[in-house]
């Protein structure tokens, strides 16, 4: 497109408004089966969800959550949003490039990791018991991701800190506790510090034949970090190579001389993700998701 292309079919207010509000709706915003919570013009939102044990499915793994990470940011040539195979314990070249980038000393470089380094997310099944924008979603079983801050709210109530503080599985149907998201604007970014677990409380009043139909009714977790879901190293390598430009290529193909060797990196689990990690982005959802304005791009 030419400047005058450009002018003359500007995007529109309504359109780009539009964009936002579609891209709050988060990850897999297509997929019906998923649920967001909603914010208003100033960024604030509010909910109540029931966080609900694995899935009656036949070859689900014990867990009632899976982690999936990935990764995405543009290059010089475009963007490149790939699902990383570091969530299956396989190479990443992603990862490895920023390893490469990180490794070098050089300031500049990891200003680029911080970038484009990977993003960890969790997807697990919850109950809507409070959905005040769309109340026709309430009592009903969608399928839900999010990320580190709320993980580490329900991993504190499995592994509480201190000795006056008692273990709470948040999954469990009986023993559990309703979660209130409690959304905020800072920094650009949704907030989700002043979330909350509820005193303990059965699900469905505690009704056996509710609570196994509730269960019956979770979707599968384990389509989404299936080895389909993932690309292979070497098309990994030829897209990165592609967004990354000549410059990154050359880099993708032989690190540069004076970086140290990367050791291989831990094998990593839900419980033992380090809040600190360098490898992993420390950001909540912003409004304008990568994803999204990929795909609107491609539409």
């Amino acid at each position: 497109m030419d400047f005058k292309s450009l002018k003359k079919n500007s995007t529109s207010l309504e359109k780009l408004t539009k964009a936002i509000a579609d891209s709050n709706k988060g990850f897999m915003k297509d997929d019906e089966r998923f649920w967001q919570p909603e914010t208003d013009k100033a960024g604030n939102g509010y909910a109540v969800v029931r966080f609900l044990d694995a899935p009656a499915v036949d070859g689900e793994d014990a867990l009632p959550w899976v982690q999936l990470f990935n990764h995405g940011f543009q290059g010089a040539s475009g963007w490149y949003i790939e699902n990383c195979p570091t969530t299956l314990n396989q190479k990443c070249p992603a990862c490895e490039y920023n390893s490469s980038l990180w490794n070098s000393g050089i300031d500049a470089n990891k200003d680029i990791v911080r970038k484009q380094k990977r993003k960890l997310t969790y997807i697990a099944n919850v109950l809507i018991v409070k959905d005040s924008d769309h109340s026709e979603n309430e009592d009903k079983v969608f399928l839900y991701r999010f990320g580190k801050k709320i993980f580490n709210k329900i991993n504190e109530k499995l592994t509480p800190q201190f000795e006056d503080e008692k273990p709470m599985n948040p999954f469990d149907f009986w023993k559990g506790a309703n979660f209130k998201i409690k959304i905020r604007q800072v920094e650009g970014y949704r907030n989700y510090d002043k979330s909350e677990f509820d005193v303990q409380s059965a699900v469905l009043d505690g009704e056996d034949k509710a609570i196994e139909k509730l269960w019956k009714s979770e979707h599968s977790l384990k389509e989404f970090v299936a080895p389909d879901k993932f690309k292979s190293y070497d098309e990994l390598s030829s897209s990165l190579s592609r967004v990354l430009g000549s410059v990154g290529a050359a880099r993708v193909a032989k690190p540069i001389s004076d970086e140290r060797t990367e050791a291989p990196a831990p094998k990593r689990t839900a419980e033992s993700v380090n809040v600190g990690d360098p490898s992993i982005s420390d950001k909540e959802e912003k409004p304008n998701d990568l994803e999204y304005f990929q795909k609107l791009a491609q539409d």
